[in-house]
């Protein structure tokens, strides 16, 4: 089945909240991740402490993709999240993450390998729809993810997701 364009954008939204959040729905109180046993224990009442200062990932996202004919980004929840797309290209993507190291996106693609983008510990990750993901550890607790998914998934979109995240890097805060 060949999916449109806006079908595909739309279906990569869709998914890349869902694979860079891995958060459940909304609630007030402390984020939790979904698909935990019932045996993990809790996690402390606190929220912990937003080590991004307020970084909005659309403003980061616009300006490391400024000048390549994107669509200005959108934020694809009410976590901060942001994909823009580009008509033959596809989209790109940008999750920043105070709530879930790269543990939890470990659990989530156990297969992701490992790797470093400009000396700092990542984790790359292969979707099943084409394309590619690239979590930036920021604290043991934190993590940017950095996404491409290109129109036609037979191509690889690893590479583009590593320059993004080689260009989000030196934004981040310094690994705590």
């Amino acid at each position: 089945m060949r999916l449109s364009y806006s079908h595909r954008a739309i279906l990569v939204t869709v998914i890349a909240a869902g694979v860079l959040g891995g958060c459940s729905d909304t609630q007030a109180g402390t984020p939790r991740a979904t698909g935990i046993s019932a045996t993990t224990p809790p996690s402390s009442s606190s929220s912990p402490p937003d080590v991004f200062n307020g970084m909005n990932a659309c403003d980061v996202l616009n300006q490391l993709l400024a000048s390549q004919s994107f669509e200005p980004g959108k934020n694809i929840s009410q976590r901060n999240e942001c994909v823009a797309s580009k008509i033959r290209y596809g989209s790109a993507s940008i999750a920043l993450d105070p709530a879930q190291g790269l543990a939890e996106f470990r659990k989530t693609d156990p297969n992701a390998s490992e790797l470093t983008i400009n000396g700092r510990p990542a984790l790359e990750a292969v979707e099943s729809f084409g394309g590619c993901a690239i979590a930036l550890e920021v604290s043991s607790t934190a993590r940017a993810v950095a996404g491409i998914a290109l129109e036609d998934p037979r191509n690889d979109s690893c590479p583009d997701s590593r320059r993004l995240a080689e260009k989000l890097e030196p934004l981040l805060p310094k690994v705590q």
